[in-house]
């Protein structure tokens, strides 16, 4: 289990196991900054300005007794920052695809976002489909189904959150954090086994194919593996 307690919000003394780069993308003003505010400082402004360019965030947080740093970046979603988009994506191992569950354009704009992270991105990085301001059901324009139909079929991760109520913001990264956590622990453990025999310590040729249960975090993630 993953927590954020002890110094979660930042404690400098602490040792850190693993740094994991994750990435906030999608249209403007779906609240990709507030969702990051939230989990990095527990914070929701009202007045949340446009991104301009690049900021990043860390928190350290504990999972299965080893200290991670997450450090989260947010770009501008506005076409014209995409002049970041290569180093953006640089070493990044997880993605957080968010549209705005009131507005439906942005979540038509998904799958350009999505091929964009494939074209830039590791392939066996860990992506999750976010529905940001539930806050807002009274106005919904994009349906559940709709999101946890795309989710499943393109095998992301779904949630449904709301910045502002602090609802599932915490939850989605640290589904995120952890499956990246246990598919590095997955690459180690072959590494060592593979050490032992003589072969190369790599999972080149696999491809690690994560599943999307919709709304639902799986107790443990039963990954397949197949050749590319």
């Amino acid at each position: 289990m993953a927590s954020g307690g002890g110094g979660g919000y930042g404690d400098s003394n602490q040792k850190i196991d693993y740094v994991f780069k994750v990435v906030l993308i999608g249209d403007s003003a779906v609240g990709k900054s507030q969702i990051l505010a939230r989990f990095a400082r527990n914070e929701f402004s009202l007045d949340s300005k446009a991104t301009i360019g690049v900021e990043f965030q860390t928190r350290t947080l504990v999972i299965e007794h080893k200290s991670v740093k997450a450090q989260i970046w947010d770009t501008a979603g506005q076409e014209r920052y995409r002049a970041v988009t290569s180093a953006y994506y640089r070493g990044a191992v997880g993605a957080m695809l968010v549209y705005d569950i009131t507005k439906r354009q942005t979540f038509d704009h998904i799958p350009r976002w999505l091929e964009e992270l494939r074209n830039h991105a590791d392939k066996n990085i860990v992506i999750i489909l976010i529905g940001n301001k539930t806050d807002l059901e009274n106005q919904r324009a994009v349906p559940t189904e709709d999101a946890k139909e795309f989710a499943q079929k393109e095998g992301l991760f779904f949630l449904e959150t709301s910045a502002l109520e602090a609802t599932n913001v915490e939850t989605a990264f640290l589904t995120v954090l952890t499956e990246i956590f246990n598919i590095v622990n997955k690459k180690n453990l072959v590494a060592d086994e593979n050490q032992g025999n003589g072969n190369p310590a790599s999972l080149a040729g696999k491809k690690i194919l994560i599943p999307g249960p919709a709304q639902v975090i799986p107790a443990k993630s039963n990954m397949c593996c197949r050749s590319s």
